[in-house]
């Protein structure tokens, strides 16, 4: 008896083009836990509750600037990484959890460029059931390379954060980006920088993050963002202060949170700063110094 072949299978097009691969989805959302004892600790460091969310009146004149937290962690010698360029975890997991926190009570989360294209951040929250902060990312020239595959727009398509707002002096900024930026529901935000240094005053920043309803800012990097922030006069509009330091040194060669001295009677050099009503909080291994700048 013979045995029937199946019939043959004509083959697939050469010219038939291949479905396009769709970007991997991000892995599941990491959950942290921030104890209510070590939150209420917290609370007086915090913006209003009204202007912890996107809530503010828009068409409000004027609109007001946004409550400004400066946050950061730093090492025993001050640094924030080993390098420029280098991402360097220093914040144990209580003081990550705290992070997060903070993140749930701000209408906004703010990095420098350098700090985005080094990172590939995420910048949404962690807390189980908070909602997340929107990304503010400071670019003068608009040198962020965002595209699909970034962790930032991952998030948004799988529901665990927002799209970026983009604060560049460039009135044209590149049409891809831009695009890819409204798809996902982020766009850029025009600022005018200096013209001899390039560079944004931060009272032009957060008026146009005000305009935009952001009623509070959490500013948590880099190392240029947070030495600006620091100077005279630009510390007048820093309303809190939250630093976590870890046990640890990082040596030469860092970014260090070193903002310029100021210059004192008979032209010697002062202390630029100092903070007030200051408090200590230990979590895990690190400590959390909250407090304000002093005026």
């Amino acid at each position: 008896m013979q045995t029937q072949q199946p019939p043959a299978t004509a083959p697939a097009s050469a010219s038939a083009a291949a479905p396009t691969p769709l970007p991997p989805p991000p892995p599941p959302a990491e959950t942290l836990i921030f104890p209510p004892s070590n939150a209420t600790k917290l609370t007086p460091h915090l913006p209003p509750p009204h202007l912890q969310h996107n809530d503010q009146d828009q068409n409000q004149d004027p609109p007001r600037r946004p409550f400004v937290t400066l946050t950061f962690a730093t090492s025993l010698d001050s640094s924030l990484s080993l390098a420029p360029g280098t991402r360097t975890v220093l914040s144990g997991p209580q003081s990550k959890a705290m992070t997060h926190h903070l993140r749930a009570h701000h209408a906004a989360i703010l990095i420098g460029v350098g700090t985005a294209v080094a990172d590939d951040p995420g910048l949404n929250c962690l807390i189980a059931g908070a909602r997340s902060p929107r990304p503010v990312v400071v670019d003068p020239r608009a040198r962020w390379a965002l595209h699909r595959d970034s962790k930032v727009l991952q998030l948004v398509r799988a529901g665990q954060g927002l799209a970026p707002f983009i604060v560049t002096a460039e009135r044209e900024p590149p049409a891809g980006v831009a695009a890819l930026l409204a798809e996902h529901g982020g766009r850029f935000l025009f600022v005018e920088a200096g013209p001899e240094t390039g560079r944004f005053r931060w009272a032009d920043v957060f008026d146009v993050l005000g305009r935009e309803g952001l009623g509070s800012v959490m500013v948590e990097g880099g190392g240029e963002v947070i030495n600006s922030l620091l100077a005279e006069p630009e510390c007048g509009l820093v309303d809190s202060v939250i630093v976590t330091i870890a046990p640890t040194w990082l040596g030469q060669g860092g970014v260090v949170v070193s903002p310029p001295r100021t210059v004192g009677e008979g032209g010697r050099p002062s202390a630029p700063l100092r903070l007030t009503g200051v408090e200590w909080h230990p979590l895990g291994e690190d400590v959390v110094l909250c407090g304000k700048i002093l005026r």
